[in-house]
């Protein structure tokens, strides 16, 4: 292991932290509120970050090994000092309590202890939108794009933090791919600040609910989440760049070289549409019925908003949909597991895969019939390699496997058996709101301290798709076998 280079990338990360922090700064020096919280946090990421880059090991080798120990302390470190400036300022002057605000945000799962949002210091809750922009495509991934000279083992990083069965480069050069995947994700944060300013929300409110929103985090200032604003209009633009924001990124990159016709042949977008769509209006035929909501309009907006929030695995709210019909909460449940598209910033299994596994089931059938017969697995009229195949279906397993083991050890708690199950699918997820103690008008206050620690533990393993974690605990990886 070269603990060297390791050491090196990893100052770097922490001092790229401390730079992304004066936009907080500014913030609060603007709303005539205390800089001191972020002061002290920028002075101890640039003394910790240059010791680091000081005295880390001149050798450049870098491994998977290195690589994946670079990604999963990175995410570890940023958000211990991440949450310095909420335990600084007295906002969450637990550790525990802010440790999980923090790793909440940066895997834009959007799950909270907090009670009380608005009155808040302004500064405070910018920074917490803000880890969800920062974590939406991946802290590392901006870092190469920001600084390229982060440079070896740049595609090992790129590919272990990269959301997705198959991680891909671009253009031939990893600093580039990072570069055309940011502006994507710039330009989509640029455009949504602007609609959702030319409606109700003023200047800092767009800010915070884009980072949310093409983060596919789900913090919002409000109590009651996007549910404060009265307008169809906000309403609707955030419903449209959620699912926008669910889509694989790499398309936006066909889109502005002129390959329209990638977007209809890709089977995950066609499969990510058609969730979305059915399960609205499944969701909206059945408030109709209950007579749930007064008008088709009022019920529609409602369905597909939270239908995008959960598919996307945002989480935000305009209602609270743990007090609907069963037969609703039941497709919201199941689409807690669905998630974005590979590549996207959303979180939970990835529709690529669900399309992978559904290939298998169906070879499988098929075979019954025709034992001699080749029947690959494609995906987008692509051979899909046996080793790609064999990664989901293990992924699948151990991603349920977390899901069961987490929901017994949450139980001990003495919670219910839907908030545990829920709890855990919504953190291992990074979807946020669960159902009844977790639900959307709730939060994660009420757990104890090793909860909220294992909470984040699975918040990590969501958003570093499972293995990237996973691989600490397994003795031979320490080993060097």
């Amino acid at each position: 292991m070269n603990f060297g280079i390791i050491i090196k990338v990893l100052g770097t990360l922490l001092l790229f932290e401390s730079i992304v922090l004066i936009g907080p700064l500014g913030i609060s020096l603007y709303y005539g509120e205390s800089p001191y919280p972020f002061f002290y946090t920028i002075a101890l990421l640039m003394l910790v970050g240059g010791a680091m880059r000081v005295f880390g090991g001149k050798s450049k080798k870098m491994q998977a090994r290195e690589a994946l120990s670079i990604v999963t302390f990175g995410w570890i470190l940023v958000s211990f000092f991440g949450a310095l400036p909420f335990i600084f300022s007295g906002v969450i002057p637990n550790f525990v309590d802010a440790f999980f605000e923090t790793v909440s945000g940066l895997t834009t799962t959007g799950a909270t202890i907090l009670e009380e949002i608005e009155g808040l210091p302004k500064g405070i809750l910018f920074w917490r939108s803000l880890t969800h922009w920062l974590g939406g495509m991946g802290i590392l991934v901006l870092t190469l794009a920001v600084l390229p000279a982060l440079g070896v083992g740049a595609f090992r990083i790129f590919k272990a933090e990269s959301p997705g069965p198959m991680s891909d480069k671009l253009v031939p050069k990893v600093k580039d791919t990072a570069k055309i995947l940011y502006t994507a994700y710039l330009g989509m944060t640029v455009l949504q600040i602007i609609l959702l300013y030319l409606g109700e929300m003023n200047l800092y409110e767009s800010l915070v609910h884009t980072f949310g929103t093409v983060g596919t985090g789900g913090f919002s200032i409000k109590d009651d989440s996007i549910g404060a604003y009265q307008s169809s209009y906000t309403i609707w633009v955030i419903t449209f760049f959620m699912i926008a924001a669910g889509v694989n990124f790499a398309l936006y990159y066909d889109l502005w070289k002129g390959k329209w016709k990638n977007l209809f042949k890709n089977t995950e977008l066609r499969l990510y549409l058609s969730i979305i769509v059915f399960a609205g209006a499944l969701i909206t035929l059945n408030l109709l019925l209950t007579t749930y909501y007064t008008g088709f309009f009022e019920t529609l907006k409602q369905a597909f908003f939270q239908t995008a929030a959960i598919t996307t695995t945002t989480g935000y709210g305009t209602a609270d949909f743990d007090q609907w019909p069963a037969f609703s909460k039941a497709i919201v449940f199941v689409l807690m597991f669905v998630g974005g598209s590979a590549g996207s910033t959303g979180g939970g299994i990835k529709v690529a895969r669900l399309l992978i596994l559904g290939v298998v089931i169906r070879r499988e059938v098929q075979r019954l019939l025709h034992p001699q017969a080749y029947l690959p697995v494609t995906l987008n009229g692509k051979a899909v390699s046996n080793s790609i195949v064999q990664g989901v279906t293990s992924f699948f397993f151990l991603y349920m496997l977390i899901v069961a083991f987490g929901t017994v050890l949450i139980s001990l708690e003495g919670v219910g058996i839907v908030t545990a199950v829920s709890s855990v699918a919504a953190t291992v997820g990074n979807i946020g709101p669960g159902f009844e103690m977790v639900g959307p008008t709730q939060n994660y206050s009420q757990f104890s301290a090793p909860s909220k620690m294992l909470f984040s533990l699975f918040m990590l393993f969501g958003r570093l798709e499972l293995f990237t974690v996973f691989l600490f605990f397994i003795p031979s990886f320490w080993k060097g076998k």
